[in-house]
């Protein structure tokens, strides 16, 4: 647990560093959806990094451990943090690899950055939710010392929250498939860019 607290400074400065990396950069936000997906995942690093360290303590442990609140954990690092930072590498490569001057549409990678974002909001809420609700189910004693509910009815309880799961999971999904379509015809429609001719210079 000690160790795992200590890895909040070294994570934190990760992110601290990659946020103040876009000091006198924060205007482009508006214009540039890249660069909010690329500012969105270092967001999502922050939170996971901070939400990991966190479960390592026994009591919340104690209340987590097993439940969908560890699995809205790994997602909001996996498709938060690794997914949009995917998200714009791929945006930024695609043109460069195949000399284009620019995207296809930038209008849909804004539509794909606040579909998929809705989404991870969604599935790692409901995650977080139901986790809870999970955990504090399982530790229900009755006055006799008896579980309060059976297995089966806290997987009933958690029926709405996995609903919601798979709304948001459609839509981060939705979103990928917006952002395939938008490389794939910047590859095939794109305009070349023009590469300027090198003026040599002799040597001397």
């Amino acid at each position: 647990m000690t160790f795992s607290i200590m890895l909040w400074m070294p994570s934190w400065g990760g992110m601290i560093n990659g946020l103040m990396t876009l000091s006198g950069a924060w205007d482009k936000l508006r214009t540039d959806p890249v660069l909010r997906m690329l500012v969105v995942s270092v967001a999502f690093y922050g939170m996971s990094t901070f939400e990991g360290p966190m479960m390592s303590i026994k009591v919340v442990n104690s209340l987590s451990h097993y439940t969908d609140w560890t699995i809205g954990h790994v997602h909001s690092g996996a498709l938060g943090w690794v997914g949009f930072v995917s998200f714009g590498a791929l945006y930024c490569m695609v043109p460069w690899a195949w000399n284009r001057k620019g995207l296809y549409s930038l209008k849909l990678v804004n539509w794909h950055f606040w579909i998929a974002t809705l989404g991870i909001v969604l599935y790692i809420s409901a995650m977080w939710v139901s986790g809870i609700l999970q955990g504090l189910m399982w530790r229900a004693y009755t006055s006799l010392g008896f579980l309060e509910y059976s297995f089966i009815e806290t997987v009933e309880a958690m029926h709405p929250f996995y609903i919601i799961r798979a709304a948001g999971g459609a839509l981060f999904l939705i979103g990928s498939l917006i952002m395939a379509y938008n490389l794939w015809m910047t590859v095939r429609v794109g305009e070349a860019e023009v590469q300027m001719p090198v003026a040599l210079q002799p040597a001397e």
